[in-house]
């Protein structure tokens, strides 16, 4: 079983960007268009549970070991449980904890067996040429104008296989600073070379979502990573691009945007805050804001809203006290151990580590005013593991 990880890992990194499909297996209404069949997205999901389970079976072979992450983890998955059997409606997001629970095992496999043999290259080749097939994929779209609805919808910005152009862009945080290290130190020419398209076409393709949550976020990332890198008198460039995407926000707000939406977050972050003060303990339920929100809407505000348009604040309203303190609780042990790790960690290691790091901190930049679940349910755990990871052994397999 432990063998037959890293096919599962490769696997699981190939598939992510038809995720996004998987919220068309809900009775929500898909705010976009999915290029992916219902049955598809069956069979993807059946087949992710899967090695999900060959993986749990293979974790649980001695000698089992204690990851930091384990019990805050665990305590986040128990915490989205309670909310949901106290929430509006039990199993209106059943699905999508099951999903987290993937993520949890991806997260321990990577931790547990990323020094393996060939683990190295299960991780970063599908990685690298799936997110390059899926950056060419969104540019070919836009370009192409097909499919026509998602180029309506989403008023010619690059979304591909994803649903949203905002989920494109959080995915695209995390994938680029790992393809630029890879590509600055992987000894593999075909892997660099691969590394080096996948960031030219990410680029592209970000660009073109016009995502201004996601510009921010990347600006932060970008930032992040300059100043933990570099020598702290180089911390003015990390301010210019922090900068940079103030500008470019400010300059270009309305570009690709119909500007009846630019408000609209205000009425939907005001509502949250009115379901807040109703269920503050453990919220309506995991994906049960929508519910909640056709009560306490303002006269003006939209007339639906998934999520809170902001992560901690929909993690509030869905998982109350509770959920906040176990993921404020994870990002703190996260934060904790890749401390422990960079100290010991040689130069090329900490900078791949860092460079994993820094697409998270973009994430979270982007979900101050933006939610993207594809992002914080399937990258966030398995990212965070990965980071821990290069922070050890770099690349993996003596790359």
């Amino acid at each position: 079983m432990r063998r037959a990880v890293p096919v599962a890992v490769a696997l699981a990194w190939f598939c992510f960007p038809l995720f996004p499909s998987f919220i068309t297996l809900t009775a929500v209404t898909v705010p976009g268009v999915s290029l992916v069949p219902p049955a598809l997205s069956f069979a993807l999901l059946g087949a992710m549970a899967i090695l999900a389970l060959q993986a749990a079976v293979a974790l649980l072979v001695p000698p089992r070991e204690k990851p930091p992450t384990l019990l805050p983890l665990l305590a986040w998955l128990g915490a989205a449980l309670l909310a949901a059997l106290l929430g509006l409606h039990p199993a209106a997001g059943m699905l999508f904890i099951a999903i987290f629970g993937l993520g949890v095992v991806w997260h321990l496999a990577i931790l547990r067996f990323y020094s393996d043999r060939w683990m190295g290259v299960a991780t970063f080749w599908p990685f690298l040429v799936s997110g390059l097939l899926a950056s060419f994929a969104a540019i070919a779209m836009v370009i192409l104008r097909v499919p026509a609805a998602q180029y309506a919808i989403g008023h010619g910005r690059s979304i591909g296989t994803f649903i949203l152009p905002g989920e494109l862009a959080g995915y695209l945080i995390i994938y680029l600073p790992i393809a630029f290290a890879v590509a600055r130190v992987c000894r593999s020419k075909a892997l660099r070379a691969v590394a080096w398209l996948g960031c030219a076409a990410g680029a592209g393709a970000f660009l073109m979502t016009f995502s201004r949550a996601g510009w921010m976020g990347f600006a932060a990332a970008v930032a992040f990573y300059i100043f933990v890198t570099r020598e702290r008198r180089q911390v003015r460039w990390a301010l210019l691009c922090v900068l940079a995407g103030i500008g470019a926000v400010l300059l270009l707000f309305n570009v690709h945007h119909n500007p009846s939406e630019n408000y609209t977050r205000l009425s939907i972050w005001q509502a949250a805050i009115e379901i807040v003060e109703r269920f503050p303990l453990t919220g309506v339920g995991p994906f049960d804001f929508a519910s909640a929100y056709a009560l306490v809407r303002l006269p003006d505000g939209d007339a639906t809203a998934f999520h809170a348009h902001s992560f901690l604040l929909t993690i509030f309203a869905e998982m109350g006290v509770v959920g906040v303190l176990a993921v404020l609780w994870t990002w703190w042990s996260f934060g904790r151990a890749l401390r422990e790790r960079l100290a010991a960690a040689s130069p090329l290691h900490a900078q791949l580590a860092l460079a994993a790091t820094a697409g998270l901190v973009g994430t979270l930049v982007q979900g101050l005013i933006d939610t993207v679940s594809v992002v914080i349910l399937g990258l966030w755990l398995p990212i965070m593991a990965l980071a821990l990871a290069m922070a050890r052994d770099g690349l993996g397999d003596d790359r």
